[in-house]
């Protein structure tokens, strides 16, 4: 009966918890695992595994994200000996590209028995621990001597003291090559440092819009040309604008569909975007606030957790004044604080510091986007009322081409921050920043823009001695160079499907 209720108590619990329940109970640690045998673990792994019986994986999409191409080069021939942690938020596709590297390395002529795929979002999996699993997997597969072991492990965050463990499997077992997938992976100071060397981390996004469209199956227009970098658009002539801006008209209600359904492809498969809204909240309430923040984080009060999110979803691309954040909800600094990390870490949303260095960094505030353009209007239950209200859309515009950008850069080792003149309170909403090279963005998406409306953006140009500066607009008929107050720097309008389609399509075409 004891046992019996020791079961219980593990069923909700996190890893940790079901560890210092068996340090408290150590004579019932093999009784307990003795409600596992290896064969029933290798059962479970069986039908998770259905290449190993010469059975194809059903329902694989044939399409893949521009993100593959990265995790199967580190597993099939790594530019070094280190792991991969695929890492982003739940429901975008992970486990699918762990499924189709699988498909690959079979391709490759991989033998089928040396490839295991394991998740530990299943209870028994995760109970048993990820030694176990490997011990039930090498006790019954046929016996095979020198070669590479592919180890596939989905929603990793869910094993005790991972980063240990796969620092130890890089160290020591060459003959094996480790991808994972982590949705909410909480790193303190400590655990970063077992991993340095360790691993390569693949950021993975929500699907971007050239990946949205290629899911729903819409083709851009066949004219349409590829550019090599936005930077090319300089050089263009203004007929060329024109005509483009013409080619690109038809992508506008696609664009918006998208700011609707988001980048996760259940979402964007289903026919209704306002079924779409409501399957993408219950997914980030449901399984990320109450679910994740619970067994990975141990956090209790989740209904003010779930009140900071909000605020966040109404406030998306706002600067994060703490203390009136504090102030709103009636929660302590600290709290908010805490809860803006834990949120970070589960991939829902980004935040930039104040452009510049040393005092004026550690002192100012953040800045946050929501991790997809569609978490606001989806949590908020909106519809399609979101087209209607301009400052809604706007900023989920905003947060759309932040993700593009960021995104698309981030592996150059591009810093992102914000602008922000201490006297004036000028703006300028994104400063990507690579050696001394320094490019602003500002996302004005509305029809009429006037000179007020950039006049952050001209300040900061005039003030850095910028060459060329990006204005994401909403009107076809603004794609082209504008004026700037300084006689040095040159400002392309460019409309945000634009931008977004092709920063996505170069992410996927590299």
């Amino acid at each position: 009966m004891l046992i019996r209720k020791q079961i219980e108590i593990f069923r909700p619990a996190s890893a940790i918890a079901m560890k210092n329940i068996l340090y408290i109970y150590p004579e019932y640690m093999h009784n307990l695992f003795m409600i596992s045998t290896l064969q029933e673990i290798y059962a479970v792994l069986t039908e998770y595994n259905p290449w190993w019986r010469g059975a194809e994986d059903p329902g694989l999409p044939a399409w893949r994200r521009a993100a593959f191409g990265e995790l199967f080069s580190w597993l099939h021939d790594p530019p070094s000996r280190r792991a991969v942690l695929l890492n982003g938020a739940r429901q975008i596709g992970k486990t699918t590209l762990l499924k189709q590297a699988v498909q690959s390395l079979l391709e490759k002529g991989v033998d089928p028995e040396r490839i295991l795929y394991v998740t530990f979002d299943h209870g028994l999996l995760k109970l048993a621990g990820i030694e176990f699993v490997l011990k039930s997997w090498q006790e019954f597969r046929p016996p095979r001597s020198g070669g590479i072991d592919y180890l596939l492990l989905d929603e990793i965050q869910y094993v005790d003291d991972w980063q240990t463990w796969i620092k130890h499997q890089v160290d020591f077992h060459s003959e094996r090559r480790i991808a994972a997938t982590g949705s909410a992976i909480p790193l303190t100071a400590d655990k970063q440092e077992s991993g340095v060397g360790r691993w390569h981390t693949i950021k993975l996004a929500t699907l971007s819009f050239y990946e949205y469209l290629k899911l729903r199956g819409v083709l851009p227009p066949p004219k349409l040309p590829q550019v090599k970098s936005l930077l090319e658009l300089f050089g263009w002539k203004p007929q060329a604008f024109t005509r483009v801006g013409e080619l690109a008209r038809p992508l506008i209600p696609e664009f918006h569909e998208y700011l609707l359904r988001g980048g996760f492809p259940e979402a964007v498969q289903m026919r209704d975007a306002t079924l779409a809204q409501k399957l993408l909240r219950e997914d980030i309430v449901d399984k990320v606030l109450k679910r994740d923040m619970t067994a990975l984080y141990g956090v209790r009060q989740i209904l003010d957790l779930e009140k900071v999110f909000l605020y966040l979803c109404l406030h998306d691309g706002g600067i994060l004044d703490v203390k009136a954040i504090s102030s709103a909800l009636e929660l302590s600094r600290q709290t908010v604080s805490s809860y803006l990390n834990l949120l970070e870490s589960a991939h829902l949303i980004y935040r930039l510091s104040p452009f510049g260095g040393g005092k004026q960094v550690l002192r100012g505030q953040q800045k946050a986007y929501l991790a997809d353009p569609a978490i606001a209007g989806s949590v908020m239950l909106r519809g399609r009322s979101l087209l209607e209200d301009p400052v809604r859309l706007g900023n989920a515009v905003e947060a759309a081409f932040f993700k593009h950008v960021f995104t698309r850069y981030y592996k150059q080792s591009i810093g992102f921050s914000y602008w922000r003149h201490a006297k004036t309170q000028k703006e300028v909403d994104i400063i990507a920043e690579t050696g001394d090279r320094l490019i602003p963005f500002e996302v004005k998406y509305r029809a009429r823009i006037d000179r007020d409306d950039l006049s952050g953006l001209n300040q900061f140009c005039a003030d850095r001695q910028v060459d060329n500066a990006y204005l994401i607009t909403r009107d076809i008929e603004q794609f082209g160079i504008r004026k700037s107050q300084s006689p040095n720097t040159k400002i392309l309008s460019i409309p945000a499907v634009l931008a977004c389609f092709w920063l996505s399509q170069l992410e996927h075409d590299e």
